[in-house]
C-alpha cells in the first residue's frame, strides 16, 4: 500500500504576496503591521484569500443569534479552523460596526503575562488595511491599570492577525483595537472587561475572541474534553472556565497540553459582554483537526465557534460523539455526497489553498472506515491512493485520499486545475478487515485482500482480481511481490479480508469531468 502522506506541507509554502493596494486612508497615524503569516496561515494572494472567506461564509452555520455582542473564533490555519471561524463570524455578518475589538492570546512572548494594546497605526491584509482607534486604545489604557502598549507582544503574534482578513472582508470601514491578554487570571479578565465595556457601551463595536480548544489530545479524547469545555463556556461563569480547565490538566489526559489556548481572551470577552447585558453564550459549531482532510487523528486541535449575546436565541448546538456500525451500508445519497465532496476538496484547493470542513454527510462523518479514491481521464489511471487505518471518519478519509491521489501518487504530476472537469473520480469505501485462516476463504472479485509478514504488508482492492482475470495463486503471489516478498510467502503469512463499495461520478449521471 502507498504510503499516505500528509498534505500540509504544500501550504506551507509562501506564495507571492498579490495583495490589494493598500489605500493610505485605511490606515491609522501610526506603524503598518505588515502580515506576518500570509502564505502560511492563510492565502498570501488577495485573489484567493478572498475566495477562501467567501467559500466558508458561503458554507457557514446560519446566524442565530437576537443581538450578538461577541463571537469566540478559532486561531489556527485557515485550511484547519477558517470554516468554523467562518461560522461565528457569520452570527455578525450584516451587522454594521464601527469599532472591531480582537481579543488575541500570547504565544511569542515569553514572560509576558499582562494586557497589551496596539496602540496606533494599521494591521494590513492582503485584502487591505484595517487602522487602530489610537484614541479607543489610549482610552483603553486609561481605564485598566493592567493594560499597556507594548507593540513587540504583537510583532510575531498570529491569533490576532488570523481574524484581520475576516474582519476587514465583512466589516472594511471598521477600525480595529488589537489587544494581547497574556495570562488567563480571572480577576485581571473581569478587570478589563468592565473596562472594555465601559468603553464600548455607546460604539457600534463587535468583540471577537480568538481561541482553539484541545491542543494535541487523541480524536476521541478531543471530542469529550471540548465538548466539556464548550460546556463551561456557554456557562458564562468565569469561576467554573477556570475551575474546570485546571482541573482538566490535572487529569493527565494523554498529550492534553491545555483545553482553549485562548483562556484569557474567553474570559475578557465573557466579561465585557456580561457588562454589556448578555445574558446568553451559544456553541455554533465545532470541530478538530482530525476531521480536516489535511489533519491525523493521533493528535488533534479543537476548534469552536460561540456567539455571546443578549436577547432571544434558538437551540445551542451539541457535540455529537455517537458512534455508527462499521459495517454500516451506503445509501445513493451517501454515495452522491461522498463523491461531490472529494471533488469540492480537490477544487478549493486549487483555487484557495484551503479544504471544505466535511458537512452534510451523514452517518459518513460517523461510521470510521478506510477508503481508496481513484482518479481517471479519458478512462485512463489517473492516480489512486487509499487509507485502511479506519481511525477516521468516512468523510474525512474520502477528502484526504482525494487530495492525494490529486497531487501526491508519485507515478503522476500534481493535477493542474484545468485538467479537474475531465477527471472522473472513483471512492472504494472499505468494510473492516477479517483475518483469515487460509487463502481458502478469499473469494475473488468479492473479497479486497491485506497480506502481512514482518514489517512487509500490502492490498489489493476487490476489483483488481476482476480487471486482471487473474487466478488466485497468481493474485496472491503478485499481492506478496507488491509486498516485497517472495512468491508463495502468503502461504506462511497473515490475510485479511475486506470488502470495498466502489461508486464513480458517472454513475450518478455526473458531466462535472465530462
Amino acid at each position: 500500500m502507498k504510503k499516505v502522506l500528509l498534505f500540509t506541507a504544500l501550504l506551507l509554502l509562501a506564495n507571492s504576496c498579490q495583495g490589494q493596494k493598500i489605500n493610505s486612508s485605511d490606515r491609522g497615524s501610526g506603524p503598518a503591521r505588515a502580515p506576518q503569516f500570509a502564505g502560511q496561515f492563510y492565502p498570501a494572494d488577495s485573489t484567493k484569500l478572498s475566495k477562501a472567506i467567501a467559500a466558508f461564509l458561503n458554507d457557514a452555520k446560519p446566524a442565530k443569534s437576537d443581538h450578538p455582542l461577541a463571537i469566540i473564533v478559532p486561531h489556527a490555519g485557515y485550511i484547519f479552523s477558517g470554516q468554523i471561524a467562518a461560522d461565528g463570524y457569520n452570527q455578525v455578518k450584516g451587522n454594521r460596526y464601527d469599532l472591531v475589538v480582537i481579543l488575541g492570546t500570547n504565544h511569542t512572548t515569553a514572560g509576558f503575562t499582562g494586557i497589551s494594546v496596539y496602540p496606533k497605526g494599521s494591521f494590513d491584509t492582503p485584502i487591505g488595511s484595517a487602522a487602530v482607534d489610537d484614541s479607543a486604545a489610549a482610552e483603553l489604557m486609561k481605564s485598566d491599570r493592567d493594560v499597556t502598549a507594548n507593540p513587540a507582544v504583537h510583532e510575531r503574534e498570529h491569533s490576532i492577525e488570523v481574524q484581520i482578513p475576516f474582519v476587514k472582508y465583512l466589516f472594511p470601514h471598521a477600525k480595529i483595537i488589537p489587544v494581547v491578554v497574556g495570562e488567563p487570571d480571572a480577576d485581571m479578565c473581569v478587570r478589563f472587561g468592565r473596562a472594555l465595556a465601559g468603553i464600548l457601551k455607546d460604539k457600534r463595536s463587535l468583540i471577537v475572541a480568538s481561541s482553539d480548544l484541545s491542543h494535541y489530545p487523541r480524536f476521541d479524547d478531543a471530542l469529550s474534553i471540548d465538548h466539556a469545555t464548550l460546556t463551561a463556556i456557554e456557562s458564562m461563569d468565569i469561576d467554573r472556565i477556570e475551575s474546570y480547565m485546571s482541573g482538566q490538566l490535572r487529569k493527565n489526559t494523554p498529550q492534553l497540553s491545555t483545553c482553549a489556548c485562548g483562556e484569557a481572551p474567553i474570559m475578557a470577552a465573557i466579561a465585557a459582554a456580561k457588562e454589556l447585558g448578555a445574558n446568553y453564550a451559544s456553541t455554533i459549531s465545532y470541530t478538530n483537526s482530525g476531521y480536516s482532510p489535511v489533519g491525523r487523528a493521533d493528535q488533534v486541535v479543537g476548534y469552536g465557534a460561540v456567539v455571546i449575546g443578549r436577547g432571544k436565541l434558538s437551540t445551542a448546538v451539541s457535540i455529537d460523539t455517537t458512534e455508527v456500525d462499521p459495517f454500516y451500508k451506503l445509501t445513493s445519497s451517501d454515495k452522491e455526497a461522498l463523491l461531490s465532496y472529494a471533488r469540492r476538496t480537490i477544487e478549493q484547493i486549487l483555487t484557495t489553498e484551503t479544504v471544505p470542513l466535511p458537512r452534510n454527510l451523514g452517518a459518513c462523518l460517523k461510521v470510521r472506515r478506510g477508503a481508496f479514491v481513484t482518479l481517471k481521464k479519458n478512462g485512463e489511471l489517473r492516480g489512486c491512493i487509499g487509507s485502511m487505518s479506519g481511525d477516521r471518519p468516512l468523510g474525512t478519509v474520502v477528502g484526504a485520499m482525494a487530495l492525494q491521489a490529486a497531487f501526491n501518487d508519485t507515478r503522476f504530476d500534481p493535477l493542474g486545475e484545468q485538467e479537474l472537469p475531465r477527471v472522473e473520480i472513483e471512492i472504494s469505501a472499505l468494510t473492516p478487515f477479517t483475518e483469515v485462516k487460509s487463502a481458502d476463504e478469499v473469494v475473488l472479485g468479492r473479497d479486497g485482500v491485506v497480506v502481512r509478514k514482518g514489517n512487509r504488508q500490502a492490498v489489493f482492492l476487490p476489483q483488481v482480481a476482476t480487471e486482471t482475470g487473474w487466478s488466485k495463486e497468481v493474485f496472491l503471489d503478485q499481492l506478496c511481490y507488491k509486498a516485497g516478498l517472495e512468491k508463495g510467502d502468503w502461504k506462511t503469512a497473515q490475510l485479511f479480508t475486506f470488502q470495498a463499495d466502489v461508486f464513480s461520478e458517472s454513475e450518478f449521471g455526473s458531466t462535472e469531468h465530462r
